[in-house]
């Protein structure tokens, strides 16, 4: 059952997906493909632009900066085309080995990518983190560029023209374009002009792959995704969460065991809350998630337990898969 996608029959598509993969002497001959690196400061809307395009959810989004901790690969198949996003962790000034590690991963996405657009938030001013992201950008002038322009739907007008200079002045750019990931604002211009951009070549995955990552990695992101909008403060990031049972059982239910580490006990006693509420409702919110995801019943069985400082730790950051 852990294969490296879901079965999404029953799932939306994404328009134009073939019902059954394309053997390579059935691609058109204008067939492109190509890796596309997603980079930009914290919580600009990278992970919602990816799940927008794939039509369902693989990648964990909240409004907590840092929710992209590693790499993930969203496989986006066309007959004219299949385009490989990969959607990084936020560009920041790290203080944790994690940190460290999160921003290691996004820099290492850029020199292989075939294209690379640059996600700047237009509802925030320019601040040092963009500038960072732009000069890691910047510094592999072969690698096409685009600068994508988010959250035009939270923006005043009247400061509209001002932060859209104040972001151009970020670098040269093969292109800009202005979107609302949310909304969908803007996404098929911005894809148009992504496919414009990427070489001729065969397909990399099967047709019917939307990520790299196993079903187990997903899974265990969409649990720490509802710990995030649940939790406040300092305790999301000091949580990591690893699923230890995936089987399906005879009757069809999809069962699904997750242990939730925090770094401190004080800090596991508000991931389960009092009597247990808190650790309810975040398992609830992630079953009604796994089941649209996976496309069957899910049953979630979520424990905590206490790994002290495992944010600094190099070997519980290997054994938690950042590293």
């Amino acid at each position: 059952m852990d294969q490296p996608w879901p079965d999404t029959s029953g799932l939306p598509q994404t328009p134009d997906i073939p019902d059954t993969p394309l053997l390579d002497d059935e691609l058109p001959p204008d067939h492109h493909s190509g890796f596309v690196a997603i980079v930009g400061k914290p919580n600009v809307g990278k992970s919602t632009l990816l799940n927008h395009w794939l039509g369902v959810k693989v990648a964990a989004v909240s409004s907590k900066p840092q929710t992209t901790r590693s790499r993930l690969l969203g496989i986006l198949t066309r007959e004219d085309a299949q385009v490989i996003f990969v959607d990084t962790p936020g560009v920041h000034h790290p203080r944790t080995a994690l940190g460290d590690y999160m921003v290691s991963v996004a820099e290492s996405a850029v020199p292989d990518a075939d294209l690379v657009l640059l996600m700047v938030d237009l509802a925030s001013p320019l601040e040092p983190n963009d500038q960072h992201a732009a000069a890691l950008v910047q510094r592999f002038v072969n690698v096409p560029a685009i600068l994508v322009m988010n959250k035009i739907d939270a923006l005043d007008p009247s400061q509209q023209e001002a932060r859209q200079a104040a972001y151009r002045a970020l670098g040269q750019f093969d292109r800009e374009v202005v979107i609302s990931a949310r909304q969908g604002t803007g996404t098929d211009a911005l894809l148009e002009e992504v496919l414009r951009r990427l070489p001729l070549g065969p397909r990399f995955y099967p047709a019917d792959q939307l990520t790299d990552q196993s079903e187990r990695f997903v899974a265990a992101e969409l649990i720490r995704e509802k710990v995030l909008e649940n939790l406040r403060h300092e305790v999301p990031h000091a949580v990591a969460v690893m699923v230890t049972d995936f089987l399906e059982r005879d009757n069809g239910v999809l069962y699904l065991a997750a242990t939730i580490f925090t770094e401190q006990e004080s800090q596991k006693g508000i991931v389960i809350g009092a009597r247990g509420s808190m650790l309810k409702r975040i398992g609830s919110a992630a079953r009604v998630t796994l089941e649209e995801f996976f496309g069957q019943p899910v049953y979630v069985d979520l424990w905590v337990k206490v790994r002290r400082n495992w944010r600094t730790d190099p070997r519980s950051l290997r054994e938690l898969g950042y590293g």
